[in-house]
């Protein structure tokens, strides 16, 4: 097997960057650790390139307080992030309007090996619950991260792979919630202990359960109520009640979305050698998760039986979709610190993941998907050198994918992707100049429908950052990308059940192509802290997925289009101090972001992109104590694609304290919010499910967190 020899040479040659962490990171040594108000991002090589004009920390009882059962709910306060909230056990960021094949979902600079690329109803392999610091980067500062990060990153770190020795015997941490808008109950606990002066191993686990959720008002939109009050009319008018009863249930449906049940558990154990002349470490994981698919009102598809009954088909009564997943995954970590020269340091990462979920209907099996995965980076980090630094590196990803049963609507396919990069930076005086440069070339293959592609990409950045005052820089970046089109883009054709959608790619696509320009200014005035980001993007032969207006298989057809493309947009945040009294420190902060994407020679608008949205808080912060309360708005989205519904705009208030009894330094807390405390009704317009899997009700959350 093809797969078998990349996994080989891998093991013995390559793999990527094993960051290192900031001091305030390693500090405390919890799950999630509280750091400084400044953003300091961890890969060494890149901490304070102004080429990351998009960078984003979540960490400390901040991560503690937005944890959600994926990723994707995780993040959506930060600037330019919404999610796809799929369902509440499948999410995955977006990020300025991009999802799917150009976000980037990473485990400590690796990529997550699983499904959740492929479709929005696939779940992300990583728990945030154990996670203690999660990175979003956006802009051309991803092209570190592969041609698939186009529209940005999202790195989650955990200590799987440990990162220091303990000071003490046995160090244990340890977080437990409960959130009541579904019931959901987590817990995850972590143990480290040195066994000698440089060996230290790790245990963790977690486990998460939840009922179905909790939502302020009607399951479907208006739009879809509509429908179904005019499904209702005409079967009475038919002389069906039944039908025209069911159709009136559907329409009237409130307070709860069937089918959104979750239950999560992971664990995971590793190693790591730690001294003088760098580290070495290793660990082994595994990730299982069931969820439901909420089913779209008046979806169905039709099976064909293996037996013609009088020469027609026949129609099965289906149960409800849910989803069984499960991922092991390895991991490898070293560095090896150079003591000099050119080199500073020399950096190894590989994951390797074996991946399988299934799609169920009711209690039958549908479909199957089956991932093997291997990527690896392998670093060459250069010294500083009167201001100038940088890193070489080398990046290798392999996959095959296998989907099994009646509605594998992608062929089995292998990937392979092999990518040269390099970054550097030159400080003269104010002024910084940093470079990037990205060579890849991918090739897909499924065989079994005689199918292959190869393709050679080639990505630039250059980032001009001046100081204008103490702490206040200006910059412009400029960048050049192109990404190959995915398996799936190229070879999807046919029915899948979880999106209950038809959905069609084209094996005939190019390399989409690029042109990006971002402007910041970033820095303090006074007591203020503030960011502000102009992003731009012209794209050539952009690939995207539409609704088609039409039907196969009493299923609504997704095709996949490739045409020019526009993509702008603007990220903002301030924070000012407002007022000292005792321990106390008063801020308010603000959060702002938007994006408008359109299809080019009068295409009109690219299918769901976020609306405009604005976020403001006011918080009290000691060392011991916090209280926070926001309001977030969320405009309408009546700029909408063919066949594409629009959203309504809501409005959000949440309230939240946090107590830390024995101090900031030191991590442990007892935390508490609301969430959207008036039970509003609101839909992101990202999701492909918007229409009948509105967000969370009003939603009271408790959780401790504790390190011993």
């Amino acid at each position: 097997m093809k797969f078998r020899t990349w996994l080989a040479a891998g093991a013995a040659c390559i793999a990527v960057p094993a960051f290192a962490q900031d001091d305030d990171a390693e500090r405390g040594g919890g799950l999630h650790d509280d750091t400084s108000a400044q953003i300091v991002v961890t890969a060494q090589f890149v901490e304070s390139l102004d080429i990351l004009a998009g960078t984003s920390v979540l960490s400390g009882t901040e991560l503690d307080q937005s944890i959600r059962a994926q990723i994707g709910d995780s993040l959506t306060e930060l600037p330019g992030v919404s999610a796809t909230s799929f369902t509440p056990g499948a999410s995955r960021p977006v990020l300025r309007g991009f999802q799917g094949e150009r976000i980037r979902v990473l485990t400590d600079g690796i990529g997550a090996i699983d499904a959740s690329n492929t479709s929005a109803d696939h779940a992300v392999t990583i728990d945030p619950l154990t996670s203690y610091r999660i990175e979003v980067l956006r802009g051309p500062a991803a092209l570190l991260f592969g041609s698939q990060a186009i529209g940005g990153a999202v790195n989650v770190f955990d200590r799987r792979i440990p990162r220091e020795v303990p000071d003490e015997p046995i160090h244990f941490d340890a977080l437990a919630g409960y959130a009541s808008a579904a019931e959901e109950r987590s817990i995850a606990g972590a143990v480290d202990m040195p066994v000698t002066s440089t060996l230290v191993i790790h245990a963790d686990g977690s486990y998460r359960r939840s009922d179905d959720l909790d939502i302020g008002g009607f399951v479907l939109s208006p739009d879809l109520r509509a429908e179904q009050f005019a499904i209702a009319a005409e079967e009475s008018e038919e002389g069906h009640p039944e039908e025209a009863a069911e159709a009136l249930g559907l329409a009237n449906l409130s307070g709860t979305i069937p089918n959104t049940a979750t239950e999560t558990w992971t664990a995971g154990l590793g190693f790591a050698v730690i001294d003088a002349w760098g580290s070495f470490g290793a660990s082994v994981s595994w990730f299982d998760s069931d969820y439901g698919v909420p089913s779209r009102p008046g979806a169905g598809h039709a099976h064909e039986e293996g037996e013609e009954d009088e020469g027609e088909e026949g129609e099965e009564e289906e149960g409800p979709v849910t989803i069984g997943l499960e991922q092991i995954r390895a991991d490898l970590r070293g560095e090896i610190v150079t003591g000099g020269g050119f080199l500073e340091s020399i950096r190894l990462r590989l994951g390797y993941s074996d991946y399988e979920h299934i799609e169920f209907e009711g209690d039958e099996v549908g479909t199957r998907f089956l991932v093997e995965g291997l990527e690896g980076r392998l670093e060459l980090v250069q010294a500083d050198h009167d201001g100038w630094r940088g890193v070489i590196g080398s990046q290798l990803y392999v996959r095959d994918f296998n989907a099994v049963g009646a509605e594998a609507f992608v062929p089995p396919n292998t990937t392979e992707q092999i990518g040269l990069f390099a970054l550097q930076e030159f400080d003269i005086g104010e002024l910084g100049l940093e470079l990037a440069g990205r060579y890849e070339n991918t090739s897909v293959d499924a065989g079994t429908i005689g199918l292959g592609r190869s393709f050679d990409s080639l990505s630039g950045a250059i980032g001009v950052g001046y100081e204008i005052a103490r702490e206040t820089r200006i910059g412009v970046n400029l960048s050049r990308t192109e990404r190959a089109p995915s398996a799936e883009e190229l070879f999807s054709n046919g029915p899948h059940i979880a999106t209950q959608a038809f959905e069609i790619g084209n094996p005939n696509f190019t390399t989409e192509k690029s042109i990006g320009l971002e402007t910041y200014i970033r820095g303090e005035l006074g007591s203020a802290t503030f960011a502000l980001t102009g992003f731009v993007s012209w794209f050539h032969d952009f690939i995207f997925s539409a609704d088609t207006g039409v039907e196969r298989d009493n299923l609504p057809v997704f095709q996949n289009f490739q045409q020019d493309a526009t993509y702008w947009g603007f990220e903002a945040e301030a924070s000012i101090l407002l007022a000292e009294a005792g321990p106390f420190r008063f801020n308010a902060d603000v959060v702002a972001d938007y994006v408008r994407a359109t299809i080019g020679n009068g295409g009109g608008p690219i299918p769901r992109i976020p609306p405009f949205r604005l976020l403001g808080g006011l918080e009290a912060q000691s060392s011991n104590f916090d209280a926070r309360i926001e309001a977030e708005y969320v405009a309408d989205q009546d700029r909408v694609a063919a066949f594409e519904t629009p959203t309504d705009d809501f409005v959000l208030v949440n309230a939240s304290v946090a107590w830390r009894p024995l101090g900031r330094s030191n991590g442990t807390s007892i935390f508490a919010s609301v969430n959207n405390i008036f039970d509003v009704v609101g839909r992101r317009h990202a999701s492909f499910t918007k229409d009948f899997v509105p967000l969370s009700g009003i939603d009271a959350r408790i959780g401790v967190r504790a390190r011993f």
